[in-house]
């Protein structure tokens, strides 16, 4: 069969690259064309498109990019047609996706959904889109289950969360190995700064994260690069500090780290899973704050607080993401004892998640379902 895949961020170029993965092994001859990136490439997907031109993040990125989003739109409505797809697969991103998903059924296309758009975030009403034009959505967070099939009355499935997957297969170096091979002070543990993988993303938050570092000259601190953005982008903000980038490596950087400085988002979750101590830190324009401020309808930022609905990761957000705030909550999850509440904290946010083996599942039901 072939099949359509459109992922429009990092975190969906990783998943899609899983599925991809396991759809070849129950569809040996698939033809797969994409919207991703690199990682999904590696698996056999043609890239039509890269995530790296598709990333506006906030409301007020997006209105200044509009003519660009509203071309991508277009161009993918004829580029599905020529292609003619048995199946189409949307991944998270759903600004873009559901309009898609709406002409796509309007084109008697099979529409498939994985990563839920988040309505129980925002903009609750999409739910009628959803209904009419997803032949079926796939949720990855254990109380979004609930959250359409009892509020909603829309059937959905839980197949467990694709991190799991890809933590699993994760080998990790030996810290030796690791250190030598980015030339680190072994004498040194790490603490690891994920800023983002958008670059006005960057720009808000690395700053801010980067003032604290003198406070603790016991560790080092490392970058973990997103794989779209240059060495120079991050060498332009970082100027004369002693600070590292490691890019396409965060596993290993995570793995290595006794601590984590982390914008919102899948990193919260991954940095999680991999039971790192972690502050989460996020700043964005004021515009798109403001706008946040009236639109999103949730306690949480970080994946992790919002699946256990209460605060166990400290989340400083705007304005109380400070230096002064950071330095004082960063020496807090250093602390031994408050390490081993958190750590207790993720065991049970883990076990919330499902069993690994999610990207099968997921691939075995779409390849398997209604196949034509």
């Amino acid at each position: 069969m072939k099949y359509y895949i459109i992922a429009g961020e990092a975190s969906g170029d990783l998943h899609g690259s899983n599925l991809i993965k396991e759809i070849y092994k129950f569809d040996p001859n698939a033809i797969i064309r994409a919207w991703g990136g690199d990682k999904m490439k590696s698996e056999g997907a043609i890239i039509i498109k890269h995530f790296k031109e598709l990333s506006f993040m906030g409301f007020y990125e997006v209105l200044i990019n509009l003519k660009t989003i509203l071309r991508n739109i277009s161009f993918c409505k004829n580029d599905i047609l020529k292609f003619n797809p048995d199946k189409i697969i949307f991944i998270d991103y759903p600004g873009f996706n559901l309009r898609i998903a709406k002409w796509a059924k309007k084109n008697n296309f099979n529409t498939n959904y994985y990563i839920a758009p988040q309505i129980w975030a925002w903009d609750e009403k999409r739910i009628k889109n959803i209904k009419a034009n997803i032949d079926q959505l796939y949720v990855i967070l254990p109380f979004e289950k609930d959250y359409f099939e009892n509020k909603h009355n829309y059937k959905v499935k839980f197949l467990g969360h694709p991190l799991l997957d890809s933590i699993k297969s994760f080998k990790k170096p030996k810290k030796a190995d690791f250190f030598n091979k980015h030339k680190l002070d072994i004498k040194k543990e790490i603490i690891c700064i994920l800023p983002g993988s958008r670059k006005q993303e960057i720009k808000k938050i690395l700053n801010i994260m980067l003032k604290v570092t003198r406070v603790f000259s016991n560790y080092q601190f490392i970058i973990a690069g997103a794989p779209n953005i240059d060495l120079e982008f991050y060498n332009t903000i970082i100027s004369n500090r002693n600070v590292k980038v490691i890019k396409d490596e965060t596993y290993s950087l995570l793995s290595n780290s006794k601590a984590a400085l982390v914008t919102s988002g899948t990193a919260t979750l991954e940095t999680a899973i991999f039971k790192i101590p972690q502050v989460v830190c996020y700043k964005t324009s004021a515009i798109s704050y403001f706008l946040a401020k009236i639109f999103v309808k949730i306690k949480f930022i970080s994946l992790v607080n919002l699946i256990m609905n209460e605060e166990i990761i400290k989340e400083l957000i705007q304005d109380n993401c400070s230096k002064k705030n950071i330095v004082k909550e960063l020496k807090k999850v250093l602390d031994l004892k408050n390490r081993n509440k958190l750590l207790d904290k993720y065991e049970k946010l883990i076990s919330l998640l499902g069993t690994s083996g999610s990207s099968n599942r997921l691939a075995k039901d779409i390849v398997l379902k209604n196949k034509f």
